[in-house]
């Protein structure tokens, strides 16, 4: 599965980094949740989508649509074509990722040989495509998270980031564009809109399992009211907050900035608590790929 959100790309990016030597307990650890997320994405391309014919994007699209004008096995397509990238990412990366990517692969190629006899759990089109990008997903998100990749594209992607004037991805959604639009001269155009569908709930999903429901979010709030909002941000939330000075730069008034990190599930309450006390304040919320040090633990609420 490739896919364009920019938050995988970041936590793929991140994972491309963290090659040094782990140990054992660490390895055990990776292993066993790139062979659960390798296996969940089998299940949902066996199982769902290959059956009812709708595709995934990357070097498994690909391998979808020779295995079906080819007649051979999905697995051995998935196995061959993501050689190239392994060695690239050996040599390129280092050696943790590229045998972490080559062990789901493995993985991946072998589960979906074993499948592939067991019949589609549904044969309705709009099912198979939402739970199959769903439980895609979910294997893809995993194996992610845990420092592998089950595509190479992605990898090829960061690396031609380097030379090319386009982002990871921009270059990954041309690639998949190109792949799923193949997709309606071999499957009919229906199915290839289907295959749209389920690659838009892949990479949401995947979104969700790097991120989870707690994805922590930054906060930046400018009020008059500023001491009362903090104070109710630290009762209300149980998170601590930090005032820094500003100053507009139209008015050149000196202004206090609260800067506080919260969790998704949090800026509903975060945005009620401002509204209460100022209805006119200032609030900017953005997405952050990852928190350290500090206090962000939250305190208990009583």
């Amino acid at each position: 599965m490739s896919e364009v959100s920019s938050e995988v790309s970041l936590e793929l990016q991140r994972q491309l980094k963290q090659h040094q030597g782990l140990s054992k307990a660490q390895i055990l650890k990776r292993g066993l949740f790139i062979f659960i997320g390798a296996l969940l994405m089998a299940v949902g391309l066996e199982i769902f989508l290959v059956p009812n014919q709708v595709i995934d994007g990357g070097i498994v699209g690909i391998s979808i649509i020779l295995s079906h004008l080819l007649g051979w096995q999905l697995g051995l397509f998935i196995f061959l074509l993501n050689i190239p990238f392994f060695f690239i990412g050996y040599k390129q990366i280092g050696k943790t990722f590229a045998v972490s990517t080559l062990f789901g692969i493995t993985i991946l190629s072998i589960a979906t040989a074993l499948l592939h006899p067991v019949p589609a759990f549904t044969e309705d089109l709009l099912l198979a495509t939402v739970f199959g990008g769903i439980i895609l997903g979910i294997g893809v998100g995993i194996v992610i998270r845990y420092g592998g990749s089950l595509d190479g594209t992605e990898i090829l992607a960061i690396l031609a980031n380097k030379k090319l004037p386009f982002s990871v991805g921009e270059t990954i959604m041309f690639f998949n564009i190109f792949i799923l639009g193949s997709a309606g001269f071999v499957f009919g155009w229906n199915r290839a809109m289907y295959s749209l569908i389920a690659y838009f709930v892949a990479f949401k999903t995947i979104d969700v399992v790097i991120q989870g429901l707690d994805e922590s979010k930054s906060a930046w709030i400018i009020s008059e009211n500023y001491r009362e909002i903090g104070d109710a941000i630290i009762a209300r939330l149980g998170r601590g907050v930090t005032y820094l000075n500003g100053e507009g730069a139209y008015t050149g008034d000196d202004k206090k900035v609260i800067f506080c990190i919260i969790t998704r599930l949090e800026e509903a309450k975060l945005k009620s608590i401002v509204e209460e006390h100022d209805t006119s304040a200032f609030l900017a919320v953005a997405n952050i790929s990852e928190v350290r040090g500090g206090r962000f633990k939250k305190k208990d609420i009583h």
